[in-house]
């Protein structure tokens, strides 16, 4: 379903015809383009803004399906450009991402939105507040949106760094050092970091093309200005910032994952110590109550007067001195 359309004129919004076709020429004429938004349209929707536009059917068939990697495509009439942009809900520790694919050509605009995390209503209101910005064509939209997205990557990052620092927390607790569900937690984390660079990581390749540098972008883009370089590359520097902000949050969650596994084992080892320690105490009154139950007729204790005391008191002494010595090695 088609969400908003406008065209605009001199970073202006105006009220142009409701036919697409007109209101592309319109723009055209005017010096403005046609900024068409979408949200998750079905194929027969979509046929009459790819008619209108000229997009190209394979870019077409990725904006309907959805569940793309991002990435920039360049076809003869348009420029296509797909964003994950990301939500997280502290609550149930997860990290949801949406789609927003972007045509940009000759006069005109359309996004496409599918899930969630897509902050495009935001991105309108903010460019039709600063016109001198608008006012650039096209090429303003990209920018904003990829601005938008990337900037919102920043603060999932800082979120998801305040939660794995309560994780660690957990872990390194000096009394409990963690509950039996911590580990489950720690990859439950882990999963979530996965899912945010699968939507960080593969944007860093069209934001380098978009700014023009690296080996990627040392031709421009089509339907980019050469101007707006400057922009797409203070976008790829915090992305750049977002990416090193990932990975170190997955090596730390890698790490603590370790670090609780290694005290799960040193508790363990501590438990076997002190249950080998009990079982040895408790084996020493059983092997000589033992010898004594065997009722043999001649056996020299059997008739002595301090015979019992005197064998509950070698008992008692024994387990003293175990006790004592399992206690100066720490296993009790």
């Amino acid at each position: 379903m088609i969400v908003d359309c406008a065209v605009y004129r001199h970073g202006h919004r105006t009220e142009g015809p409701e036919d697409l076709s007109d209101a592309l020429d319109e723009a055209r004429a005017a010096g403005g383009f046609v900024w068409i938004g979408l949200h998750e349209p079905s194929e027969r929707e979509f046929d009459l803004v790819t008619r209108e536009f000229g997009l190209h059917p394979l870019a077409v068939e990725d904006a309907l399906k959805a569940h793309q990697r991002p990435k920039l495509e360049v076809y003869d009439d348009s420029l296509f450009m797909v964003l994950k942009p990301v939500v997280y809900e502290p609550k149930g520790d997860t990290v949801s991402a949406g789609e927003v694919m972007v045509f940009v050509g000759d006069g005109f605009v359309v996004t496409v939105r599918h899930g969630v995390g897509a902050p495009l209503a935001a991105v309108r209101h903010r460019l039709e507040d600063e016109p001198e910005i608008l006012g650039k064509g096209p090429t303003s939209v990209l920018y904003a949106i990829s601005d938008a997205v990337v900037d919102h990557y920043l603060e999932v990052a800082t979120e998801l760094q305040t939660d794995l620092e309560e994780l660690e927390a957990e872990v390194f607790e000096p009394v409990s050092g963690g509950s039996r569900h911590t580990a489950s937690r720690i990859y439950a984390f882990k999963r979530q970091v996965l899912e945010f660079r699968r939507a960080t990581g593969p944007l860093a390749v069209p934001l380098t093309r978009l700014a023009g540098t690296g080996p990627l972008g040392g031709g421009g883009v089509p339907f980019v200005d050469d101007k707006a370089r400057p922009f797409f590359r203070d976008v790829s520097d915090h992305l750049t910032r977002v990416n090193e902000s990932v990975e170190g949050l997955d090596r730390l969650v890698s790490d603590i994952l370790s670090a609780h596994l290694a005290q799960t084992s040193v508790r363990q080892n501590d438990d076997m110590r002190k249950i080998s320690a009990w079982a040895a105490m408790a084996a020493v009154p059983t092997m000589i109550a033992g010898v004594y139950g065997m009722n043999f007729d001649h056996m020299p204790e059997l008739h002595w007067l301090w015979s019992y005391p005197a064998v509950i008191a070698l008992m008692a002494v024994l387990e003293l001195l175990l006790y004592r010595q399992f206690k100066r090695r720490g296993w009790l």
